[in-house]
């Protein structure tokens, strides 16, 4: 795949210094190790390999890529490697998409308490949904759920929720039988978002009394016990927003799906158009808006376009991808299995591999092949960060950004 003509990292480079002199102060310190993750991303600071084609002896630097996870170019390549671990989790069962989004007051209040409330958001989305599975009126069944933060909109501003992404059914609460769930409907998504609204203000309302919110400006005097709860009472009776897409085509249609959300930040790169001093353009869809017409351009201050990216970096620590019930990280293995023998589908797992195929005598190879011919290209030179390589490719264009270490 080409190069983007604009990348974020080159917005970053050009007018990063300036603006972090200019924010001075009200910059936090994973933003600005995320902005320099960024800059740094597959150049010459970060060091890398030389390969030539073992056919043609076409020869290409290749920098290493900074992995950070906020990184437009890093995400597509973590993207692959997870998908590759879920393929073989996959049931052959219809799978349906959930999303939970907190109301507008919540998200104000989030943007300076993200670990805190989107940790909330994770708990009760995914309490509500098991919760309502498991009732013998409904599903009656223990469900597994993927869970993939987002706290961004199509614009870039602060729109936190929850993708969800859950099996057309589950295992029968005494574990005997696999119970599916009616043809096109997963479970009622109005009884989700109700129960959801209570367990996620009854949270909120503990981490408050536990003194784990802070706040600023005009929100400072939500500090007070009576002042917060008089801030929560309108918000028990509005109608929370939980939807429910159209349940996916098949199990492979739902690694497609994935392979777009999972590993998601809140802009890529190829949906930039210009740059310059004045303003970063870039394509935007508007959801209120359906058919063509949705897809737009907008036009930002560059000041504000990074400050609008930099608003969505997580807090260290703060997984943004959960595995609920079935799917829960200590007995997913036994739960899968178990559903794949109640479906009486083969149990699949990845075969380890071979000795000869991690033998230290085999030559480093890229991973992608040649552009010119489509052969191997070997590793013939490391070299370390900020060091240039002893061998050049003929043509000056012939650098690439692969992470191979």
């Amino acid at each position: 795949m080409p190069r983007p003509a604009l990348e974020v990292a080159d917005i970053f480079r050009d007018h990063g210094a300036a603006w972090r002199r200019a924010n001075a102060g009200h910059v936090s310190l994973d933003q600005l190790k995320v902005m320099s993750a960024i800059e740094r991303c597959r150049t010459v600071a970060l060091g890398g390999h030389v390969a030539r084609c073992e056919d043609c002896a076409n020869t290409v630097i290749a920098y290493n890529s900074c992995r950070n996870r906020h990184c437009p170019k890093c995400q597509a390549a973590a993207a692959t490697d997870w998908l590759a671990e879920r393929e073989a989790e996959l049931l052959p069962v219809g799978y349906f998409h959930l999303v939970f989004t907190l109301p507008g007051p919540i998200a104000d209040i989030a943007y300076h308490n993200k670990a805190a409330i989107y940790g909330l958001l994770f708990t009760a989305a995914a309490e509500a949904t098991l919760t309502i599975a498991a009732d013998p009126k409904r599903l009656g069944a223990k469900i597994g759920i993927t869970a993939v933060l987002h706290s961004w909109g199509s614009a870039m501003t602060h729109h936190p929720h929850v993708h969800m992404i859950v099996p057309g059914g589950g295992i029968s609460l005494d574990g005997t039988r696999w119970i599916s769930c009616r043809p096109g409907f997963f479970l009622p998504v109005r009884v989700l978002s109700r129960l959801f609204r209570r367990l996620f203000l009854g949270k909120l309302r503990d981490a408050h009394q536990a003194g784990r919110l802070t706040f600023f400006g005009d929100r400072v005097a939500l500090t007070e016990p009576r002042a917060f709860a008089a801030f929560l009472a309108p918000l028990r009776k509005t109608e929370w927003v939980v939807y429910a897409k159209k349940p996916f085509a098949g199990p492979h249609a739902v690694l497609a799906y994935l392979s777009r959300y999972t590993h998601r930040v809140a802009i890529s790169n190829r949906r930039l158009i210009s740059a310059d001093q004045t303003g970063v353009t870039f394509t935007w869809k508007d959801y209120r808006i359906e058919g063509p017409g949705r897809y737009k351009t907008m036009t930002l201050p560059t000041g504000e376009f990074i400050r609008r990216f930099l608003m969505h970096v997580l807090p260290k620590g703060l997984h943004r991808i959960r595995h609920y019930g079935l799917f829960a990280n200590g007995n997913r293995a036994a739960n899968i299995a178990r559903a794949r023998e109640l479906l009486a589908v083969p149990f699949c797992s990845k075969q380890p591999e071979t000795p000869e195929a991690a033998a230290a005598d085999q030559p480093r190879v890229l991973p992608r092949p040649c552009r010119c011919c489509g052969g191997r290209m070997i590793i013939i030179e490391t070299f370390a960060r900020g060091c240039q390589p002893k061998h050049h490719p003929a043509s000056a264009t012939a650098a690439i950004g692969i992470d191979t270490s």
